[in-house]
């Protein structure tokens, strides 16, 4: 079992875009069985709240659903015991993520689009409001994850 969680502020744009990109593209592989895919938050600010209406939106434009119960949560410091991976958004958040985990002697924390090649940020539509070049970039990001995978 490959297990993934991604990482953004609030969890409800880009990690849960990312969560719901990657479980699509695994399915579509018929490689489901194989995966654990979730998402979290380094902020509290979002817990509990639904996926963003611009993710959710973008999401469905590119058929993909499943995401309707989906509901912000924290990250936690034992999630680096439960996954493989722990894929941060941006520079903010992988500097959030390395204060709320603690060291990585297991090399698990990640940017996304380090999968795609480059060591830049996936941007933030909260403040963009361009939720398909974040969805073009978590695309990217997941199937540079599979490739590294070998998938």
């Amino acid at each position: 079992m490959i297990r993934v969680l991604f990482v953004c502020h609030g969890n409800i744009c880009r990690s849960t875009m990312a969560e719901f990109v990657l479980k699509d593209m695994v399915a579509r592989r018929g490689l489901s069985d194989r995966f654990e895919i979730a998402s979290a938050a380094t902020s509290t600010e979002e817990i509990g709240n639904p996926v963003h209406p611009g993710t959710a939106a973008e999401l469905r434009r590119h058929g993909i659903g499943g995401f309707e119960g989906k509901r912000a949560r924290q990250l936690r410091r034992a999630d680096y015991d439960d996954w493989d991976f722990l894929i941060g958004m941006d520079a903010a958040n992988i500097r959030n993520m390395h204060r709320m985990l603690g060291e990585d002697p297991g090399r698990k924390v990640f940017k996304l689009l380090e999968f795609a090649g480059t060591t830049r940020d996936v941007d933030d539509p909260w403040y963009t409001g361009d939720f398909a070049t974040t969805y073009q970039d978590v695309v990217d990001g997941c199937e540079g994850l599979l490739a590294y995978l070998g998938l």
